[in-house]
């Protein structure tokens, strides 16, 4: 059975979440999207989880359905620990077996933090500790360093991180066998450090807002969709039941290159260099960006895909294509309406950019929105990088934009 999956996720109890991440927004836009199996996110939370038990209804072997959208219990966790005289701050997302499971990790977890401030509980425990700590409540958990390369809270972030999974989470490394990229860098980027040819390499969308989910996935064909199964694809790293991945273009992420936000400032690693770490504005020191830290940490030269490793497609979101295509933002009224138009009649977002044959998207889109959706599946792209915090910017040349100059302009 095939099945797009999306598990990282918050709640409306996160900081900075939108209201509508509850049950019934999450289902609807899980439908517009084509997304099959969705992630709860936020199970630590109190009242989130009593939400979640009030109204999933179990389907079996640790999934749960609300209006016909398949959810699984997930929550991200940010571990808070000093090591070698260095705060270090790494999320991990959690993937639970069942309710029961996530029960049992919250009564854990609040042994060592408050878990009602916020959907995203910060816990002053070791990365290593933590492992421990989840595994012994719940043995069938999954801990999937969240995000792995973003400069702050991540296992390889230039600002807190390390350099290896063995450095930052000693014994435990070995229970972990899953990498969340992020949105700023992607499976080739991955590739160029061998010691994570052992890992199964996901993308999720950290969506804060359910227009934004699906952005990043993984597709799956499964035997049946359940939490044994999908852990089973996952940890066996298995092309057969994990197909690949849906992915950001990494330089749209807003952490992709180096750079100072205040000063309007990117920069390539090589520059960062030149320019000794710091902006040439003002002086200060550069925030480095994740293309930086695999630059630092790589031990292969680009282009080489290991042996097992799970292939990937990337895409720009749709309302994203269909702004640049009608000259609009991307959240007004009429492309908005266009949006909804296609959906409604191809049956969901990712089927339009993944799967769709141009043929048939023609019978029922512009000559235009069609080139461009080409265009993007062929990765034939503009794109401004982002770094410090700031997204990147993506055009599509379409046939009257001739220079890339003029795409920014």
């Amino acid at each position: 059975m095939r099945l797009i999956a999306d598990l990282h996720l918050h709640s409306r109890y996160s900081r900075a979440t939108s209201p509508d991440m509850d049950l019934l927004g999450l289902a609807h836009w899980a439908k517009r999207k084509g997304i099959d199996l969705v992630g709860t996110g936020d199970f630590t939370h109190p009242r989130w989880f009593a939400e979640l038990s009030a109204h999933l209804l179990p389907v079996g072997d640790g999934l749960y359905a609300y209006d016909g959208v398949r959810f699984l219990y997930t929550a991200e966790v940010a571990a808070i620990w000093s090591h070698e005289s260095r705060t270090r701050r790494v999320h991990f997302l959690l993937l639970a077996p069942d309710a029961e499971g996530a029960a049992k990790v919250n009564r854990e977890l609040s042994r060592i933090g408050s878990l009602d401030a916020d959907g995203r509980p910060m816990l002053g425990i070791s990365g290593e500790k933590l492992v421990d700590a989840v595994l012994g409540a719940s043995p069938e958990a999954v801990l999937i360093p969240a995000h792995a390369w973003t400069p702050w809270y991540s296992v390889f972030g230039s600002q807190s991180g390390f350099d290896s999974l063995e450095e930052a989470l000693g014994a435990a490394a070995v229970h972990v066998f899953t990498l969340e990229t992020g949105l700023s860098s992607d499976p080739a980027m991955n590739w160029r450090v061998s010691g994570l040819d052992r890992l199964a390499l996901v993308s999720f969308s950290d969506a804060h807002s359910p227009s934004r989910l699906g952005r990043e996935a993984c597709v799956f064909d499964l035997p049946e969709p359940s939490y044994s199964a999908l852990v089973s694809a996952l940890r066996e790293r298995d092309p057969r039941r994990f197909l690949y991945t849906v992915e950001f273009y990494p330089e749209e992420g807003k952490y992709h290159y180096d750079g100072h936000r205040a000063c309007g400032v990117a920069l390539a690693p090589t520059e960062t260099a030149a320019h000794r770490g710091t902006c040439p504005v003002c002086n200060r020191p550069v925030t480095v960006g994740v293309l930086h830290r695999v630059e630092e940490l790589a031990d292969r030269p680009p282009g080489i895909r290991p042996e097992g490793a799970i292939p990937y497609r990337s895409l720009v979101p749709l309302p994203e294509i269909l702004a640049q295509v009608l000259g609009r933002g991307p959240e007004t009224k009429g492309v908005q309406a266009e949006y909804s138009r296609l959906v409604e009649r191809f049956g969901g977002e990712l089927m339009i950019l993944l799967d769709l044959p141009l043929e048939d998207l023609s019978a029922g889109a512009s000559p235009r929105v069609v080139e461009a959706i080409a265009k993007v599946r062929a990765g034939d792209l503009a794109i401004r990088p982002g770094y410090d915090g700031q997204y990147g910017e993506i055009r599509i040349p379409l046939k009257e934009e001739h220079r890339e100059s003029s795409l920014f302009s």
